[in-house]
Formats: structure tokens, C-alpha cells, sequence
């Protein structure tokens, strides 16, 4: 957080609008895909030169430029031109740490979202930036870096496969978002397992390792709910019909995914409880461990001592001890420290503390 901190510092002092990549350089050129689909007939392109944006027939059935890389302001600000958004639009786009949200612009509506993923390595959240951006007859996605789901949709509607050659850019829109909330919960799986292993470790061995992966796992947990809270309410919106680019058809999806939103959220909250119950569980096997060293200790303590008076008592210097001229004195005295030792480990047990 603190690193998307400073890299929006660079906007500090620019006009609004202004066109800043706030993300970390990928080295690679922005590419920009282009599928164009109706019930009978769909085509696939690269788009390798920027004239070429302006012969995109906005008019057709239903029109998908897929924009892989953020970070060229002339490419977004071109494709904005094309397409007639907002500079505070092309701005948030280029904003890798915004807040996931839904703008209704009336001609178009832009949607930001979030897909995460998880480093099983530094239990951490990943997530990268995607925007969609609705028209009557057409979606245009930004996303940071390529990804193999949205990769799947295109194949999809290349193969003609499930409902998007019969239904509208909405329904497409729906997919991408769609897509987007089902990698929580594959993310959920993965930390489940992780909570799983840790729920053994504290138990069977509370290091201090082990907790510092739990905090980390708590702090992925916050992260992730971040993104994903807000998703309802774009949801929300969009499943309301407040808008004419929705359709009435593409509602009844729209609530499902938003039904999996509540879903995740409430599963998110479950795992935030259980991991503050590990810390719990944790800090009470340490303390148990200790406890149990300490009572070693102290039944150690508790045996020598009457060993140390006696050995205090016949190391004393008098002439007079009796026992000092003895034959069997130096036995005896041997005697009564392993008889002293034995009656009270005997008795310890018969208590019950060892």
C-alpha cells in the first residue's frame, strides 16, 4: 500500500485528467485486441497501428477492444478519443490504486474492478486493475497485463459457445465481471488451505514464524476485503436496471454474480474470525508450553531443596555433628537423600503434577 502511495504521489500538482501511470512499468508495448461478433458471424484482430482505431464500427452488433497495458497515455488517450470517454475516465484507468466503482456517464457506463490473486510464497494479495467501459453496442476492457480468463471469454465467443453470439454488449459485460468474481474464490481456496495448515501448526508447533505468517495471512484477508466490498454496490447498480444499457435479460445474471459477491464477503469474514481465533490459539500454546517448562522447573526446585539443607546442614564445620565419626554416616546420608527424593516425586504424583 504504502508503494501505491507514493507512485500516486506523481499526479501531485497535475491538472485533473491528467494521464499518469501509477503503476509499476511492465517494458511491454500496449496491445490491443478487437472481436466484433453477432449470431452469425464473428471476427478476431490485432490492432498494431493507432489510425486503425478509427475504422472500428461502433455501429455493429457488438464490438469488444481488449486493451492489455495502461501504461502509453497516447494509445488510452486515443482509444478515449475513438470512444468518446471522459478524461477523469482515461485518469482512473491509468490509476492502478483505485478504488473499485461504477460511474454512469449516460452514454456509457465504466465499471473498475479488481482481479486477485495470491503469492503462496509471501502470503500476500495480488491484484491487477480492469476497467470496462459499456456502450450500447460495445465494451472496451483495460486491464494491466494479460490474463488466461479473459483470454478463455474471447475463445469462447470465437467457438460460439454459451449465449453471447445471441445476446448483447451488456451480457458480455456481465462475463468480464463475472469472471472477475469468481477468481475470489479460487484466492479463497488458497487461503483456505493455508488457515488449515496454520490451525495445525499453533498447536503442534507454535514458532514464531508461525504467527508472523498468520499476520500476514490477516493482513492478505484485508486486503482482499477492500476490493471486494465495493463490488456490491457497482453490482448493485448495475442489477437494479437504473440504467438502459442493461437489459432486463442480463439483470437476472447481474443479481447472481451479485449473490456470489455477499457470498465471498461473508466467507472473508469467516476466515478473518478464524485467523484472530489462531493468534488466540497461538498465544495460548505458547503460554501452556511455558507453563509446563516452568512447572518442570520448579518440581526440580522443589525436590533439591531438602537435598540442599541436608548437603548445608553436614557441610557445616562442627566437631560435634555426631554423625561426622560415623562408620555408615557418609551411606546413610545417601540413603536419606534418595528416600527424600523418592516420597516426593510420590507424592507429586499422587497430586497430580507430574
Amino acid at each position: 500500500m504504502r508503494r501505491n502511495m507514493r507512485r500516486s504521489a506523481r499526479k501531485a500538482g497535475l491538472p485533473p485528467g491528467s494521464l499518469v501511470h501509477t503503476g509499476e512499468p511492465s517494458g511491454e508495448a500496449t496491445c490491443l485486441r478487437l472481436v466484433t461478433y453477432d449470431d452469425e458471424h464473428c471476427t478476431k484482430r490485432t490492432i498494431r497501428h493507432l489510425p486503425d482505431l478509427d475504422k472500428i464500427n461502433r455501429g455493429e452488433p457488438v464490438a469488444w477492444l481488449s486493451v492489455v497495458g495502461v501504461q502509453d497515455p497516447a494509445v488510452l488517450d486515443r482509444v478515449g478519443t475513438v470512444f468518446g470517454l471522459h478524461p477523469l475516465v482515461l485518469e482512473d484507468i491509468m490509476n492502478i490504486a483505485e478504488r473499485p466503482k461504477v460511474e454512469d456517464f449516460g452514454d456509457y457506463i465504466f465499471v473498475l474492478l479488481k482481479l486477485p490473486g495470491y503469492d503462496d510464497e509471501q502470503d500476500e494479495i495480488t491484484s491487477d486493475q480492469v476497467c470496462l467501459v459499456l456502450g450500447p453496442t460495445w465494451v472496451v476492457s483495460f486491464q494491466e497485463h494479460e490474463e488466461t480468463a479473459i483470454e478463455s471469454i474471447r475463445e469462447r465467443i470465437q467457438a460460439g459457445t454459451g449465449r453471447f453470439r445471441q445476446m448483447g454488449a451488456d451480457y458480455l459485460a456481465y462475463a468480464l465481471i463475472d469472471m472477475l468474481v469468481d477468481q475470489y474464490f479460487v484466492v479463497l481456496e488458497q487461503i483456505e488451505d493455508d488457515t488449515e495448515r496454520y490451525e495445525d501448526l499453533v498447536v503442534e508447533d507454535p514458532s514464531p514464524e508461525v504467527l508472523q505468517d498468520i499476520h500476514k495471512l490477516k493482513n492478505a484477508m484485508i486486503a482482499l476485503r477492500k476490493s471486494v466490498w465495493p463490488v456490491r454496490d457497482v453490482l448493485g447498480f448495475l442489477e437494479r436496471g437504473e440504467t438502459p444499457l442493461v437489459q432486463e435479460k442480463t439483470q437476472v445474471y447481474l443479481r447472481d454474480v451479485y449473490d456470489h459477491t455477499i457470498q465471498i464477503i461473508d466467507t472473508i469474514e469467516t476466515f478473518r474470525d478464524i485467523q484472530s481465533g489462531l493468534i488466540d490459539i497461538y498465544l495460548s500454546s505458547v503460554s501452556n508450553r511455558l507453563n509446563e517448562v516452568m512447572k518442570v522447573l520448579t518440581i526440580i526446585a522443589t525436590v533439591f531443596m531438602p537435598l540442599s539443607f541436608l548437603a548445608g546442614v553436614y557441610g557445616m564445620n562442627f566437631k560435634t555433628l555426631p554423625e561426622l565419626g560415623w562408620r555408615y554416616g557418609y551411606a546413610m546420608f545417601w540413603g536419606v537423600v534418595v528416600l527424600a527424593t523418592v516420597l516426593m516425586l510420590r507424592f507429586f504424583r499422587r497430586k497430580q503434577w507430574i
